[in-house]
This record gives structure tokens, C-alpha cells and sequence, in this order.
């Protein structure tokens, strides 16, 4: 038996190049085999230039090789089958496995090995690296994109749909050549283009063509038919397009799609190209690859043209047909969302309108204002609720045996440890002294609250706000979101601030409304948004560094995880008390703008909390309220009063919704 040569190797690829000094062993099977095995893994290295080669320099077949794979964008992972021998020549199948996108592609080639002497060399040909490849042809990929998946807003209502728009642009069928330029560039003012780069469009289009300058979804104040018309060769063309209801729609909520950013395609792990469509920001990029579905893609061969101007015959060599991506289903009322926005569309700040149905826990809308800048505060922002957490104060009262009408004491002022805590601007004094709790909730008495510390403990508000379905997991939103933090312990000062709603509380105004819903509903309710069970993951809680960057005022503050639900929730008997007392607001505290609106009673809760350290400290204005099946919590960032503010905005919503 003829012995293997061996070498002391330092590097381990350097066994790929030894193909060409191997020995044969008794009738040269082992050498075979090896050789085979060391031709599949340097195929699937790209790279064969060390190879012993028959049919084609080394050099020249390793560049053909690198060429005929280049376009595939990935290595293969090759395996050698069974070796048969016949004297000097051996033939093995090669297994190729590809992964061309989200396809698998699999084949087998025949490979053939002669000995020489002692050695086997490669019998190269295009037809080892694919079966029916010829010289001169090289592989490269298409991809066939896969039709993305909708949103659906509550009953599989379709979110983005065909929508009339207006095509408006010069029609040079329609002037005189020499109007062209003055016509384009009077067009391009009118639509507020970049007037020599439309002029130039305009010039270079043929004397048929139509160049558009804007797509319209209506005609506006400063773009009217009349001024499109009024232009020689201007036209608008009535047409329709896959849209959503309006520009921005639910925006923050949903995210958007758009081609990946290269940022994207390096964290994809591969799963992302360049060119493709991927969500960004919102339920978009929560169930992108849901939504995405799976791109189809073909392997096709292109030969060399022989002349120029030919095109270049091609072959499919494999094909995978897309699959379209999943229907996203949610409970999101079209009309309610856009109501929504529109409400907001005047706000300066940050500020965020919630709607939930309390007996479903469905979240109807969850609009954030213009003045958050496409951060989703409606579900991510983090604030001191002020005010407004005096229902979580009160149902903790109620634990303690007060009732509605127990008496507390409501001063001007109260000083704990030192800081001094006051009622807001224009309190009345007809609600001072010893009054009972409902005067007190209807009026907002700070101090009344602020007095009741001894008989609550934080870890009693703690409680009571888990009991209102606060600071707990929300395993059916399927949404990241902010749901609300409450520290189980504090003292002095920091637990008088608890207790109308400051220090270390935060409320989201997804949060503000859960607590409100479960008031409405007589016990906790747990958000719905996304109502595919098989949608994915739907872990809800997030803090700021997990779902974007929150707004100034409170990214210093990161959330605690939420809790599983509360072990003694609200009951229906103590929810009742809380509705009375949310009602007095209305009929008798200052919220009684809200007993106009028409339906069912309104019950109301107002808020107004301070942050920063100006004098006089700025305030954040909230107000939640429960109208029928309908819970609705409002904030205005930095906005004053809740009730002044947030009021407002809240019974022109509730109006019109009916």
C-alpha cells in the first residue's frame, strides 16, 4: 500500500489546495474520495485556483467560476455523492444548495476526476458548476416581489385602498410648441416644483406626452382647477390610487413602507436586499415579515451577446413563486382614527387622543397630533397623569371603607416635609372645608387627596391602579406600548406627589384610557389592537429605547416592566362608585361643558400636571372620560389645564362621534 504524504500544516484552508498532490491508495478509492470531497468544498468557497485541471487553466477556470456565480450574490454549500471508479477515471454526482432569498435552490452535477500519475485532476466544464451551463453564460437572480400584506382596520375594513386623485400636469397636445417653456415653468410655480428641472422635463418630452408635475388627493385654496386650467396645456386628470384615508393617517401607529435603508438590510441578517420594501416604524415594522411575505425569485443564465445591439438569449434555470404576505387584521375604526386626527390637527404640542371600547378592550383610535412629530405618544409617551389618577386614589379609599359620600378635608394649601402643595387657580370655595369625596373628585381638591396619605399607602395606589388594568401586561395588543408605571413604594413628599398624580407616576394616554375602560366596563380591560392570534409575538410593554426615541420631558424616566394582572381587580360594585363620582364632574365640578354632549351621560375626569422646574411650573393637560361603550383619554403636551385645554378637544370628539 502506496503511503499519503503528509505536511505539517499551520493554516487549515490550506487543505483545500491539496487536491493536486494526492496519492492514490490501493485502487486509488480513498485518493478519489478525497479529491472529490476537496473539489465539492472549494466549489463552495468559489474558489478552485489551486486545483489540479483538465480542459482549462486553473486560473481561467476558477475565473469562470467566480463569473458564473457573482450574480447569485451567496456562496452554495456543496456536497460529493457516491465516487464510482473505473480504472483511471472516477465520476461523482456534486449536490449543490443554495439559499437565493427566502428559496431554497437544490441540483446535482456530474463531476469526473482522471489520474495522472499520482495524482487526480479536475475534467473541468461549465457543466459542474450547473447542469446545461455553457461558456460564456453566467447566473444571476431576479427577484419576483411578493404583493405585501394589508392592514385592516376594524371589520377587515381595508385601510389603504383606491382613492380618486388628480393627475395635474402640462398636456402638450394642447399648446403651441413655443408656449412649452413659459407653460411649464408658470405650472411648476402654481404646484411649487423646482421650476428649471420641470421646464427641463417638459422640454424633453415628445410633442404627445403628458408631464406631471403633482398628484392631488382634492384641490386646495392655492390649487384650483380654475388656476390649473388658466395655464395653456394645463390639465387635471381625474385617476384613482391605493391610498390611505388621508396623508397621514394613523401615521405613528401604523409606520410606514418604503425601499430598505441600508441600516435596515445590514441588521436583516439577509433577509433584506438592496431595492426591497420593508416597513419602518408603527405595525408595519413589528410584522414586517408577516407582512412581506416571501419574494418569488428566478436563477436565470444570460450568454455574452456575440454583436452589439443584441440581446443576450436567457434561460431559466429555477423559479419560486412569491407568497403574498399576511392580512394584518385590527380593531382600528377607520372613522374614529381620522376624527381623531383631525381633533388634533390644530394642536401645537405633543398630544394624543385614545379610544377604547370598554366592553371589548378594542382600541377604536390612537391618533397622535402633528405636534409629536410622528412619535406615537398615544401609546409610547410617558407623563405624570396629575389629576386624572385620583381615580386610582379613590378606588383605593374605597378599599379602606370610604364611600362617595365619606367627608374629607379640602384646604387651600397643605405643606409635607416641607413642600407646599395648593389647589389649582379658581378653585371654589364653596368646595373647601370638610366635604365628601365626590366634591371633592368633582372639583379636584389636591389636598383633600394629598390629606387621605396616611390612610393609603403606595403600595395600596400601586394596587389599585393593577386593579384598573394600569402597569399590567396587555398580552392582546400586539402593539409596543408604554402601559403605565406606579412604584409600589415611596415616601414623604414623593407619595403626597402620588397622590395627585406626579413624582414617579406615568401614564401613557393608551394607559389613561385602560383605566378609564375599566371604570366603563365594571372591571380591568385588557387593550386589543391586533386581532390575528397568529400574527407573532404580541409582548406589549416597551420602554422608549425599545420602540424610538420619547419626547424630552420624559425620556430621563424608563418604565418598569408591566405585571400580570391584578389577583383582586376592580369589582362592579366599586366601579359604580367611581362612575358616580366621574359623573359629578360633569354635573356639578368643572367639567360640565360635557352635558352637552348628546347620548348616553358623559363621566369625566380631568387632569393637570406639572413638570420642569419654571416658576410658575409648566402643566400637562389631560382629561379621560367614559360616554356609553366609548372610553377616550386626551393630553396636550405642556397645554395648561386639563380642562380648559383637553376639554375642549374631547367634547368636540365625543359630538361628533356620535
Amino acid at each position: 500500500m502506496g503511503k499519503m504524504r503528509t505536511r505539517n500544516l499551520v493554516l487549515g484552508f490550506v487543505a483545500l489546495v491539496m487536491v493536486g498532490s494526492l496519492t492514490a491508495c490501493d485502487d486509488g478509492r480513498a485518493g478519489a474520495k478525497s479529491a472529490a470531497k476537496q473539489l465539492a468544498s472549494s466549489l463552495a468557497a468559489l474558489d478552485v485556483g489551486s486545483l489540479a485541471v483538465e480542459g482549462k487553466d486553473a486560473s481561467a477556470a476558477n475565473d469562470q467560476l467566480k463569473a458564473v456565480f457573482e450574480g447569485l450574490d451567496a456562496k452554495p454549500s456543496v456536497q460529493s455523492g457516491d465516487v464510482k471508479l473505473d480504472g483511471e477515471t472516477a465520476t461523482f454526482p456534486l449536490n449543490y444548495s443554495w439559499n437565493i432569498g427566502s428559496a431554497k435552490w437544490e441540483y446535482s452535477s456530474e463531476a469526473t476526476l482522471k489520474k495522472s500519475g499520482d495524482k487526480w485532476a479536475v475534467q473541468w466544464n461549465p457543466q459542474l458548476l450547473a447542469p446545461e451551463l455553457s461558456d460564456g453564460e453566467t447566473l444571476s437572480v431576479k427577484t419576483v416581489p411578493a404583493q405585501r400584506g394589508q392592514i385592516l382596520g376594524a371589520g377587515d375594513a381595508p385601510i389603504v385602498q383606491d382613492r380618486p386623485v388628480f393627475r395635474v400636469g402640462i398636456d402638450k397636445t394642447k399648446l403651441a410648441a413655443d408656449q412649452a417653456d413659459s407653460a411649464a415653468r408658470a405650472m411648476a410655480a402654481l404646484l411649487g416644483l423646482d421650476v428649471e428641472e420641470y421646464a427641463k422635463q417638459v422640454a424633453a418630452s415628445g410633442p404627445q406626452a403628458f408631464v406631471e408635475g403633482i398628484v392631488l388627493r382634492a384641490y386646495t385654496p392655492e390649487i384650483t382647477e380654475a388656476k390649473i386650467t388658466a395655464i395653456p396645456g394645463g390639465v387635471s386628470i381625474l385617476d384613482s390610487m391605493a391610498l390611505a384615508p388621508t396623508r397621514t393617517f394613523a401615521r405613528a401607529l401604523l409606520g410606514s413602507v418604503g425601499q430598505a435603508s441600508a441600516e435596515q438590510i445590514e441588521k436583516s441578517n439577509g433577509a433584506l436586499r438592496a431595492g426591497d420594501t420593508t416597513g419602518t416604524g408603527g405595525l408595519q415594522q413589528k410584522y414586517d415579515s408577516l407582512l412581506r411575505g416571501k419574494d418569488g425569485v428566478e436563477v436565470v443564465a444570460k450568454q455574452e451577446a456575440k454583436s452589439e445591439g443584441e440581446t443576450p438569449a436567457s434561460k431559466v434555470f429555477f423559479s419560486s413563486l412569491p407568497v403574498p404576505g399576511t392580512t394584518l387584521k385590527t380593531t382600528l375604526d377607520l372613522k374614529l382614527q381620522q376624527l381623531a386626527e383631525e381633533t388634533l390637527a390644530g394642536v401645537g404640542p405633543a398630544s394624543a387622543i385614545v379610544a377604547l371600547k370598554p366592553s371589548t378592550g378594542a382600541v377604536l383610535a390612537a391618533a397622535s397630533g402633528p405636534g409629536s412629530n410622528g412619535y406615537n405618544t398615544a401609546m409610547l409617551g410617558q407623563y405624570a397623569p396629575g389629576s386624572t389618577f385620583k381615580i386610582v386614589d379613590s378606588l383605593a379609599l374605597f378599599r379602606d371603607g370610604a364611600t362617595p359620600d365619606s367627608k374629607v378635608e379640602c384646604t387651600p394649601t397643605l405643606t409635607v416635609d416641607g413642600r407646599t402643595f395648593k389647589n389649582s387657580e379658581g378653585y371654589p370655595e364653596s368646595s373647601l372645608g370638610s366635604v365628601t369625596l365626590r366634591d371633592a373628585f368633582a372639583h379636584s381638591c389636591n389636598t383633600a387627596f394629598i390629606n387621605a396619605r396616611d390612610t393609603v399607602s403606595q403600595d395600596q395606589l400601586e394596587s389599585a391602579a393593577m386593579a384598573l388594568g394600569v402597569a399590567v401586561e396587555a398580552p392582546k395588543l400586539g402593539a409596543d406600548a408604554f402601559l403605565g408605571s406606579v412604584p409600589g413604594a415611596a415616601e414623604g413628599t414623593e407619595h403626597a406627589a402620588s397622590m395627585i398624580g406626579q413624582g414617579k407616576v406615568l401614564f401613557s394616554p393608551l394607559s389613561a384610557a385602560i383605566m378609564a375602560a375599566s371604570v366603563g366596563n365594571g372591571a380591568p380591560v385588557s387593550p386589543q389592537l391586533v386581532l390575528n392570534p397568529e400574527a407573532g409575538n404580541s409582548s406589549a410593554a416597551a420602554t422608549p429605547t425599545e420602540s424610538g426615541s420619547a419626547p424630552a420631558s420624559s425620556a430621563s424616566v424608563s418604565a418598569a416592566p408591566a405585571s400580570p394582572p391584578s389577583s383582586k381587580p376592580i369589582t362592579k360594585e366599586e366601579a359604580a362608585a367611581l362612575s358616580d363620582m366621574m359623573r359629578a364632574v360633569v354635573t356639578s365640578g368643572h367639567a360640565g361643558f360635557l352635558a352637552q354632549v348628546p347620548g348616553a351621560p358623559v363621566g369625566a375626569k380631568t387632569g393637570t400636571a406639572e413638570f420642569g422646574n419654571e416658576d410658575p411650573p409648566k402643566t400637562h393637560a389631560w382629561i379621560v372620560a367614559v360616554h356609553g361603550d366609548l372610553a377616550v383619554a386626551v393630553f396636550v403636551e405642556d397645554g395648561g389645564l386639563g380642562a380648559t385645554t383637553s376639554g375642549p378637544l374631547l367634547k368636540s370628539f365625543l359630538t361628533a362621534a356620535g
